[in-house]
């Protein structure tokens, strides 16, 4: 991508603004979950039942604790201030006010929000956003959705909104909410709905402003306060953030209540406040006036429209919150602010897309970090007092006191963060947030800098040295994957401003990936071989049992791919290491010691370790690597799961350029007396004293022949290589089951291209066959560096068996192709990603709205497990750029 230090879009500025703190564009956002409800964090429960504490049903009458959800929600950075529309279409039994989902134990592929909606468009300080909700005019199925997904088997496909036949003859409307700022806290809203229909068609709508309840669970804080001013408008007031004024076109009658639970429907207890959150679902639904607080005040405001709306028509509400004075809501005025902003939005894209080939392309590209944007979440969550309970509400269960993440007790997050999915995932995940960072680097980098920091902070990272996988398990283990995040950010960084790039950044996440890499190398490696045992690492089901057991003493599961990570750790710590000490002398001795620890976690996957009477992890027969069961005994069980297991140890490669080892002449010293010293170690896993490509320096798992036996395997297109991407686990377990006896029990794994016929992680994952996007985009960026150092006479067959030869960077190529081609339109205009559902392919409503899944079908791309995992999947951006000649 071209560097851009010189390009200066009014959105560059802003976000310049932002970086220097001379105006807060960042204080109001997306910050809204889209289900605050079936969360660990609002779980009381004796039991952890997180799904069936609070259920979608109660969430409309019943006061969160620790955050809020919302419909196309937008909110400050604390989410102490809400907005976010209210639909009702006359014939729903409830308020559409947030989006409906099955939970785990409903679906029949768990847990899966069961809505048509978009993110269409967005800048990274939210001066515009852009969002499409599709709301059907019949009755919501609600029953029909979760009756069908039910009764479904594991084996059937999921019973989507789209199979209910809601949208046939263009039933619905088309609700698009966007957002513009006039300054950093003039906020405005506009809604345009268009009725889609044959007929005319009537639909209530309610913009809501309201409160997060922070004064329940704590006698110190004070109340804030929501009134009507009596010019047509209403004021927001609240002793941190300020006094707001919200304004609705044409004046308008407000509706006030408190957003307080419903303890009289939810409990059968006595209310506490005679109006409670749900107020206006009575008001409009049940047509009770008494619900609403015939005194104009509260916590909660809404204003109330109907409409109707011909066929084919549309019509436009537009309001206004803003700071200390109160706002003018003129329609000429207005929609300049809007068409700057849209124009604005333009100029920013077109300053980064300049290398895109094709308007579809540029066009995916932008949805792709439109959804990355709109993802951002308030995350909040203090581990001591969710546990222990609040002062002002009553003890919860004992039980919770040793139950989910007990030891996490120092962590205390209250912070905007990248979700994986704000539905399905409203929670951080530490190697999902790794990969965000990346597309995200290339709109905003001090934002995805500021990600990759947070969770290496005193109130994130455990004490120990581990970082939080995610709030179901802040003990699990995802991937090492941060260094390298952080490295790549590094890069993208450096190359967009220039210079010695962010220095200070590096330094500091270095410093605690340090604490990090020690819990690794004392938790994880129980016999001392460097052979390390992450459990299931993210990889939901890949193996034929859950990786994350406790096996009993003296039995240990010796992981490919968690020693393979561990590898990629060490280079990616060293070359950060190599960069500092370029600045700083010191460093240059801590990468010594990362590449001798290298070295040696090499020497072990590929031979014996410590041991060299004992095998590593790499299979001569079948030139692949595998997991290996060791047992107390002696006895040994080669796992011969044909797997991205064994594929991770092609990401352990770092090639060294000569300028920097120049200016490191006392690295260089050291590491030729280390190889002369260990030649074993040197002759095995590097080609140090080789020189590739420009005087480059390799290191890697994998020598030539290695890594053409497993590049064979995942190119062949009746194994790994799909007509998408690089598949999850070969498909010649289709036909060729493995099957292995361990302890008495009989196990197998076969191929499941789409999703999961498993529940042993909630089966809304599945690692089996389907195509996932992080993994891929590794796999490219590992051919292009093994490209730098091998060039162009380095050719592999792709596909396996026919005869075309290509170097490695044309692999990549061709492997991005491949993945850009699921989203792209074909030569009949089809996007793989929608399969067989035809109004989505050729509708002009909906072929050009994309979803970002989580994963996608093996064999026919199809878009998989949760719609809106823009986290990962926007990785797409990256690969629909024009890739550098290394």
């Amino acid at each position: 991508m071209a560097q851009e230090q010189n390009v200066a879009t009014a959105e560059h500025h802003r976000l310049q603004e932002a970086k220097q703190r001379t105006a807060p564009w960042r204080l109001w956002g997306p910050y809204l979950s889209e289900r605050q409800w079936g969360t660990v964090r609002e779980d009381y429960s004796a039991n952890g039942d997180a799904w069936g504490y609070l259920t979608h049903d109660q969430a409309r009458s019943r006061a969160y604790r620790w955050g809020e959800d919302g419909l196309a929600g937008f909110s400050d950075d604390n989410s102490r201030l809400c907005l976010s529309l209210a639909l009702w279409n006359g014939k729903d039994p409830i308020l559409k006010e947030r989006l409906f989902g099955l939970t785990n134990n409903e679906g029949n592929h768990g847990e899966d929000v069961k809505e048509q909606y978009y993110y269409l468009d967005a800048t990274p300080t939210h001066s515009y956003l852009k969002m499409l909700y599709k709301y059907p005019q019949a009755e919501f199925p609600y029953e029909k959705l979760v009756a069908e997904n039910r009764k479904r088997t594991k084996q059937e496909p999921e019973y989507e909104l789209m199979d209910t036949g809601i949208f046939d003859e263009d039933r619905y409307f088309d609700v698009f909410v966007e957002y513009a700022k006039a300054g950093p806290t003039d906020l405005l809203m506009l809604v345009t709905i268009h009725n889609r229909g044959p007929e005319a068609a009537a639909i209530h709508l309610l913009p809501q402003v309201w409160f997060r309840n922070t004064w329940t669970w704590s006698d110190a804080e004070e109340r804030p306060v929501i009134l009507d001013n009596d010019t047509g408008g209403i004021e927001a007031i609240h002793a941190k953030l300020g006094r707001y004024y919200c304004r609705i076109e044409g004046g308008t009658k407000w509706l006030f209540t408190e957003n307080e639970t419903n303890s009289q429907r939810l409990f059968g207890q006595p209310n506490g406040h005679a109006h409670c959150k749900d107020a206006f679902h009575d008001y409009v639904v049940e047509g009770r006036t008494e619900a609403v607080n015939p005194h104009p005040k509260g916590t909660k405001a809404a204003s109330h429209f109907q409409w109707t709306i011909p066929p084919g028509q549309s019509r436009q509400l537009r309001m206004r919150l803003t700071k200390d004075v109160p706002p003018v809501v003129e329609p000429q005025s207005f929609d300049a602010i809007f068409a700057q902003r849209r124009a604005e939005a333009d100029e920013f894209y077109a300053s980064l897309q300049q290398d895109v080939a094709g308007d579809d392309a540029i066009h995916v590209q932008r949805q792709a970090w439109a959804g990355m944007i709109w993802s951002k979440q308030f995350y909040y969550y203090d581990v001591t007092d969710w546990l222990r309970g609040d002062k002002a509400e009553p003890t919860p269960p004992p039980e919770r006191l040793k139950g989910r993440n007990f030891h996490w007790l120092h962590l205390n997050n209250a912070d905007i963060i990248s979700m994986p999915d704000k539905w399905e995932y409203p929670w951080y995940a530490a190697w999902d947030l790794a990969f965000h960072c990346l597309p995200l680097a290339h709109i905003d980098p001090e934002f995805a800098k500021g990600q990759l920091l947070l969770l290496t902070r005193e109130w994130y990272m455990h004490p120990n040295g581990q970082l939080p996988a995610y709030e179901w398990a802040f003990g699990d283990v995802n991937p090492p994957v941060h260094a390298w995040a952080t490295w790549r950010v590094f890069e993208i960084d450096r190359e967009k401003q220039g210079g010695d790039g962010d220095l200070a950044f590096l330094e500091r996440v270095f410093h605690k990936l340090l604490l990090n890499f020690t819990w690794w190398v004392n938790r994880k490696d129980s016999t001392n071989r460097n052979i390390f045992e992450g459990g299931f690492l993210g990889l939901d089901n890949i193996g034929v049992f859950d990786r994350n057991i406790q096996f009993r003493a003296g039995v240990a599961l010796e992981q490919a791919d968690a020693t393979a990570w561990m590898s990629m750790f060490t280079l990616n710590m060293m070359r950060i290491a190599l960069e500092l000490a370029s600045h700083n002398p010191v460093y240059a001795d801590i990468a010594t010691k990362f590449f001798e620890h290298f070295l040696r976690i090499a020497w072990a996957i590929n031979n014996a370790g410590n041991d060299l009477h004992a095998p590593g992890l790499w299979d001569e027969e079948d030139e692949f690597y595998y997991d290996k069961l060791t047992c107390d005994d002696g006895r040994m069980v080669r796992l011969k799961v044909r797997s991205l297991v064994g594929l991770i140890p092609l990401f352990a490669v770092e090639v060294l350029e000569p300028e920097l080892l120049l200016k490191l002449k006392g690295f260089q010293r050291r590491l030729n007396w280390f190889l002369n010293y260990r030649p074993e170690l040197a002759a095995q896993v590097s080609r140090w004293f080789e020189q590739g490509r420009g005087d480059r320096r390799l290191l890697s798992l994998l020598r030539g022949h290695r890594m053409k036996c497993l590049l064979r395997r995942m190119l062949h297109e009746s194994e790994f290589l799909s007509d998408y991407g690089v598949r999850a686990l070969s498909r010649v377990h289709l036909q060729q089951p493995y099957q292995v006896n361990i302890e008495g029990q009989h196990l197998s794994i076969e191929y499941w291209p789409a999703e999961s016929e498993s529940g042993m992680f909630g089966g809304n994952s599945n690692w089996r066959g389907p195509i996932w996007f992080p993994v891929n985009h590794l796999i490219i960026e590992s051919l292009r560096r093994f490209h730098s150092y091998y060039g162009d006479e380095f050719k592999i067959e792709c596909p396996t068996g026919s005869g075309t030869m290509l170097t490695l960077s044309e692999v990549a190529d061709e492997l991005s192709r491949r993945l850009s081609r699921l989203f792209l339109r074909d030569v009949q205009g089809r996007r793989p990603i929608f399969g067989e559902q035809s109004k989505l392919q050729s509708d002009p409503q909906f072929r050009d709205h994309l979803h970002f899944y989580e994963y996608f079908h093996g064999d026919n791309g199809r878009g998989v497990g949760a719609s809106h995992q823009t986290g990962w999947t926007g990785l797409i951006s990256l690969l629909l750029m024009k890739q550098p000649t290394a």
